[in-house]
């Protein structure tokens, strides 16, 4: 592997377990196994190191919304909005840093660099409540439904449970990686947003 894709891919780990503010240049070059000058020579400073990770987690967000929300205009409204909610959720899942890294934002990490949720977030929910637009013409959302608050609740709710999973009767941490767990959430997620949106017929 070459040194920036490893130092990235450290650094990648270290923030989503640490938060910016947590993590030091030390650290990240102590887990690539290099020295920091090295890693200022590749990626430049820690600053325009996390800017990269947020770069490629958004990258790769983006480009899973992407493929589903153009399934929203070729398929049934309502399976295509169930099938979004799984494939968000299931990129949520195999990609557990990507949620780990907002979280530590939405708790003020790296609080001075401001602009990463108008650069990256704002423009995805963006390009949920646009898609789903046609469908509250439609009146396949009730729309009386606040769909943006809705998508919101979808992203609080999978980041928490892909970070922190549930807890069982004898007080176990269960994450996305309990099979029994996930199909409960799963399921729990889908009765949500159908409820949420008032959309029609049974659960698909």
């Amino acid at each position: 592997m070459h040194p920036q894709e490893n130092i990235v891919k450290v650094a990648t780990q270290l923030f989503a377990a640490l938060g910016y503010d947590g993590t030091s240049t030390r650290q990240i070059a102590d887990a690539a196994g290099l020295n920091i000058a090295t890693v200022n020579y590749h990626v430049g400073g820690k600053r325009e190191l996390y800017l990269t990770v947020m770069e490629r987690a958004h990258t790769a967000e983006r480009a899973a919304l992407e493929a589903s929300l153009a399934r929203l205009s070729e398929a049934d409204p309502v399976e295509a909005i169930h099938r979004l909610i799984d494939d968000y959720l299931d990129f949520c899942v195999e990609h557990p840093e990507v949620p780990a890294l907002w979280m530590h934002r939405w708790l003020s990490d790296a609080g001075d660099l401001s602009d990463l949720e108008r650069h990256y977030v704002r423009p995805l929910v963006d390009a949920v409540t646009r898609a789903l637009e046609p469908a509250v013409t439609a009146g396949v959302i009730d729309p009386t439904v606040d769909v943006e608050m809705a998508m919101w609740s979808v992203i609080w709710c999978v980041h928490g449970f892909a970070k922190g999973g549930i807890l069982d009767a004898d007080g176990n941490r269960r994450g996305a990686s309990d099979r029994a767990a996930s199909r409960r959430f799963r399921t729990h997620l889908h009765q949500t947003v159908h409820r949420t949106l008032a959309l029609p017929g049974t659960l698909p």
